[in-house]
C-alpha cells in the first residue's frame, strides 16, 4: 500500500483491498451468525488476523477486479515461498502478530518486518464467500485444490497475488472452505463374519418385523432383539452355516428333556442340516432360541402354575429372566450344562430322576413284554470252573427292556444283564438275586410300573414349584420340610436331616393341609387357641343347638362381639386343644404346627385327621432342636422348654426365621437311597397327569385364580338359651380380627413382657 499515493497501479490495489476487506467483512459477519467456530484454533487464528478500518473511497466497480498479473510483490511474499508448512506455522503460533498491522489504510505505515510480511492480510488470504460473484471472475487452480483443510486454508495468511486469488470465491462455496467440519469419520467395519452377514441381515429384518411369531411371550421377545441387536444380528447357534458348540449343547439338552421328567415334543428343534440359505438358517436360529426359553422356564418353574391344581397351593414365584438365559447358555463353555443348571438343583430332585431312568429302563422306547420261559441266571467264574452264561431267545428284549445297551442283540445271559436284573429287582422290593425268575418276570411286565413312572414325574414337577434356596442360609441352610403323604416333618440343615417326627395333617377334602413355603418366626408356648371361623359356623355353633353346655364343658370361651359376631377360644393348658406348643409361621391359610393331647393318633399309619394344622409328635423336642439353630449359644433342651409350661403365654422370638416348606411328596429316595411311594391322599397326582395329559400346552402356565380365604368376621347369629356368653362387648368392635388373635398381630408393636402367673390372655415374649 505504500505506493497508493505515487501512481495508479498503487491506487488499484488499494481499491482491490478496500473491496476484499469490505467482502470479508460482510462474508464474516454472516458466518458468524450461521456458522460457530467449531475449534479453539479457529478462534486464535481468527483474532490473530488484523480488519483494517473501511476507507472513504468509492465503491469498486466490476473492471476494478481484472486481474493484474504484473503487480510487483515484496521478494518475502513470492507465491513459490507458500508452503503448507508456512501455514501451519503460522497457526501454531497467532501471538507473533502484532497490532500495529490494524493501522488504517491512508496512514503511511514503515518497512515491515520479515515476521510482519509473514503475517499480513491480503484480500484473498481473508476472503470467504461472497454472497453473489461476478460473471467474469477468471478460475484458478490455487482455489481449487487447497492443500490444508478448509478452515485452515480461509484463514492462513500466506501471501499471494491478489487479483488472481481473489477469484477463488466463484470456484469454491464460502461454507465449504471456510466452516466445513472436518472430514466425517468412516463407519466402523462390521464385526460380523462375512459368510454370516446374509443371516445377520435376516435377523435384522425378522426381529424387526411385527408378523414375528416365533416368541409367545413379549419379554422373551424383547430380549432375542436386545441379544442379536448388541451382536450386530449375529447367529449365535451357527457359524458359515454350521452349528457352533452352543448350538449342538442346547439341541443335546432339548433331545434329552426327558430324562428330567419333561416332553421333549414341548421343545422343537429345527433341522438346521435342510437350512441351506439365509432365510433358512435365521429362521432356524430363532426357533432355536424360542425353544431354549421354553424349556429355561418350564425346567425352572414348571410346565403347569401351582395355581391350575388347586386353591391352596401357595409357593413363592421364582420365573427366569429371558435376557439372563441368552447370557448363561451362549457364553458358557457347557451350554447344555448351562441349560440343564435351570432344572432344581436338590439332592431329593436328582434322585428322583435317576429313579426315573431307573424305571423307564434307560430308554423310553415301545413297551415291551418278557415273554415267560425257564429260570435265567449267570453263574460267575470259580478257580477250575468257567463263567456260565445262559443262553435264551428272550435275552435281547430283556436287554432293551433294562436299557442294556452292550452286546444288544445277544443271546447270552451274562453278568452284565444279571447286574441289571438284581438292580431292578431292589427297586420293587424283590429279593435281588440277579436270577430272572417268574416273579421277576412279571413285574417288568406289570403296568404298575407305568404308573410309578408317572408318579415320579409330577413329584419332579412339583419340585420346580419350590424355591431353590429351601433354607436360611445364616444357619447353615437350616430349613423345615413337611412332607403330608408320608406324614413326617424333618429339620435339616447343612444338607443333612438334623431331626424327625411324626405329623397329623389335614384331612382330605376341605381341611386338607394346603402346600407353602413361609418363615417360622417364632414360638409361642402355652397358646391360647382361637377357634377358626369355619369351625365355629359350621361344627361349634350348630352342636350348642342340641346342646348348650357343650362349650362350657369342653372349657372353651364363648364372646360375642359389638359387631355381633363371635368368638371362641379355649385359654392355656393341658387339654388346649393346641397342647402346649404351637409353632407360627403366619400364612394367608391360617395353619400352623402344634402341640396335641391325643397323643394316640401318631400310631396310625395314615395320619390325616385334623382341620388343615399340623400336629407335631414331640413338641418340646422340636422346638429345642430349632431354637439352638437360631441360638445355638443358649444351650436349649427339651425339659427348659417343658419348665415353662404354664397358663400365660410365652413367645419365643427366632433371631433368624427358619423357612418352613409343606411339600406333597408321594414318591421320594429314602435315606438308604431306595424309591417311596405314598398313597395320594388328596388326589394331587391324579389331577396333576389329567392336566398333563390333556393338551392344553403352554396355557398350563397360566395363573388361576381361586377365591381367598376370608378373614372378616361372619354374620352374626343366634345362641339358643343357655349358651354361656363370656361378655357383650367381648373384645370390642375394634378387636383384633381372627389372624391377629391367631398370631398376636405379628408385625404390630412387640407387648411388654409380664411374669408367668398375670392375666392368662396376656402374653410375654422372650427375645435375644
Amino acid at each position: 500500500m505504500r505506493d497508493c499515493s505515487n501512481n495508479r497501479r498503487g491506487f488499484d490495489r488499494v481499491l482491490m483491498a478496500v473491496a476484499a476487506t469490505f467482502l470479508t467483512v460482510s462474508a464474516t459477519s454472516s458466518l458468524a451468525q450461521d456458522t460457530p467456530h467449531s475449534s479453539a484454533s479457529e478462534l486464535a487464528i481468527d483474532a490473530a488476523i488484523p480488519r483494517p478500518e473501511p476507507a472513504n473511497v468509492p465503491p469498486p466497480t466490476a473492471s476494478d477486479f481484472k486481474a493484474d498479473t504484473t503487480a510487483a510483490l515484496p521478494d518475502a511474499a513470492k507465491p513459490a515461498g507458500v508452503k503448507p508448512a508456512d501455514v501451519q506455522a503460522t497457526e501454531a503460533k497467532p501471538a507473533d502478530t502484532k497490532p500495529a498491522e490494524t493501522k488504517p489504510v491512508d496512514a503511511k505505515p514503515a518497512e515491515p518486518s520479515a515476521t510482519a510480511k509473514a503475517v499480513e492480510p491480503k484480500p484473498a488470504d481473508v476472503v470467504t464467500a461472497p454472497a453473489a460473484q461476478p460473471a467474469d471472475a477468471p478460475k484458478t487452480d490455487t482455489a481449487v485444490a487447497p492443500s490444508a483443510p478448509a478452515p485452515a486454508t480461509a484463514t492462513a495468511p500466506a501471501a499471494s497475488p491478489a487479483p488472481a486469488t481473489a477469484a477463488a470465491p466463484a470456484t469454491a462455496p464460502a461454507p465449504a472452505t471456510a466452516a466445513a467440519p472436518a472430514t466425517e469419520p468412516a463407519k466402523a467395519a462390521s464385526n460380523v463374519a462375512a459368510e454370516d452377514q446374509p443371516v445377520a441381515d435376516k435377523l435384522r429384518e425378522l426381529l424387526a418385523g411385527k408378523s414375528l411369531r416365533t416368541f409367545d411371550r413379549k419379554n422373551e421377545r424383547a430380549a432375542a432383539e436386545k441379544f442379536y441387536s448388541a451382536r450386530e444380528y449375529a447367529p449365535v447357534f451357527t457359524k458359515a452355516g454350521k452349528l457352533t458348540d452352543a448350538g449342538k449343547g442346547v439341541i443335546a439338552r432339548l433331545k434329552d428333556a426327558a430324562a428330567d421328567g419333561l416332553d421333549a415334543a414341548d421343545y422343537p428343534v429345527p433341522d438346521f442340516a435342510a437350512a441351506t440359505s439365509p432365510d433358512a438358517l435365521a429362521d432356524a436360529e430363532l426357533k432355536l432360541a424360542a425353544s431354549m426359553l421354553d424349556y429355561a422356564r418350564q425346567a425352572q418353574s414348571g410346565r403347569m402354575h401351582w395355581s391350575q391344581v388347586s386353591g391352596d397351593i401357595l409357593y413363592p414365584e421364582h420365573p427366569i429372566d429371558p435376557a439372563e438365559v441368552f447370557a448363561n447358555v451362549t457364553s458358557a463353555k457347557d451350554a447344555s450344562a448351562a441349560l440343564d443348571g435351570y432344572n432344581p438343583q436338590q439332592k431329593l430332585y436328582k434322585e428322583l430322576k435317576k429313579k426315573l431312568a431307573e424305571l423307564r429302563g434307560q430308554g423310553d422306547g415301545p413297551v415291551i413284554t418278557i415273554a415267560d420261559g425257564p429260570t435265567l441266571k449267570y453263574l460267575p467264574a470259580r478257580k477250575k470252573q468257567a463263567a456260565v452264561e445262559m443262553d435264551d431267545p428272550r435275552v435281547p428284549d430283556l436287554r432293551n427292556k433294562l436299557g442294556i445297551t452292550e452286546d444288544a442283540d445277544s443271546t447270552k445271559y451274562d453278568a452284565t444283564v444279571a447286574r441289571a436284573v438284581e438292580k431292578f429287582q431292589s427297586s420293587v422290593d424283590l429279593k435281588p438275586t440277579g436270577v430272572l425268575d417268574e416273579r421277576t418276570v412279571k413285574a417288568l411286565n406289570n403296568p404298575k410300573r407305568d404308573r410309578q413312572i408317572d408318579t415320579v414325574i409330577v413329584n419332579m414337577e412339583r419340585w420346580r414349584w419350590l424355591p431353590r434356596q429351601l433354607g436360611a442360609a445364616s444357619v447353615g441352610n437350616a430349613y423345615v420340610i413337611l412332607n403330608i403323604p408320608d406324614y413326617t416333618l424333618k429339620v435339616m440343615q447343612n444338607g443333612a436331616p438334623v431331626w424327625t417326627t411324626r405329623v397329623v395333617t389335614g384331612k382330605p377334602g376341605q381341611h386338607a393341609t394346603p402346600l407353602l413355603t413361609e418363615t417360622m418366626k417364632y414360638i409361642t408356648v402355652n397358646p391360647t387357641w382361637n377357634v377358626p371361623p369355619s369351625i365355629i359356623y359350621n361344627e361349634y355353633l350348630p352342636a350348642l343347638q342340641q346342646d348348650p353346655t357343650v362349650l362350657q364343658r369342653m372349657g372353651l370361651r364363648l364372646e360375642r362381639n359389638r359387631d355381633g359376631s363371635i368368638h371362641i377360644s379355649q385359654p392355656p393348658g393341658e387339654a388346649n386343644a393346641l397342647g402346649r406348643i404351637r409353632f407360627n409361621f403366619p400364612n394367608k391359610f391360617l395353619v400352623y404346627q402344634h402341640d396335641t393331647p391325643d397323643k394316640y393318633l401318631f400310631a396310625k399309619d395314615e395320619r390325616a385327621f385334623s382341620h388343615g394344622c399340623m400336629r407335631v409328635q414331640n413338641p418340646d423336642q422340636y422346638a429345642a432342636v430349632l431354637l439352638n439353630i437360631t441360638e445355638p449359644n443358649q444351650h436349649y433342651t427339651p425339659e427348659r422348654i417343658r419348665s415353662m409350661y404354664g397358663s400365660s403365654e410365652v413367645d419365643l422370638k427366632f433371631p433368624t426365621p427358619i423357612p418352613v416348606n409343606i411339600t406333597y411328596q408321594t414318591a421320594f429316595v429314602d435315606d438308604a437311597g431306595k424309591l417311596q411311594f405314598r398313597r395320594d391322599v388328596y388326589g394331587r397326582d391324579a389331577t396333576m397327569l389329567s392336566l398333563l395329559r390333556n393338551s392344553r400346552g403352554k396355557d398350563l402356565e397360566t395363573v388361576v385364580a381361586h377365591s381367598q380365604p376370608s378373614y372378616s368376621r361372619p354374620p352374626s347369629s343366634s345362641l339358643p338359651a343357655g349358651v354361656n356368653v363370656a361378655g357383650d362387648n367381648g373384645f370390642g368392635s375394634s378387636g383384633p380380627n381372627f389372624f391377629e388373635r391367631l398370631f398376636g398381630g405379628f408385625g404390630q408393636p412387640e407387648p411388654q413382657p409380664i411374669r408367668r402367673g398375670q392375666a392368662q390372655q396376656q402374653r410375654r415374649v422372650i427375645t435375644r
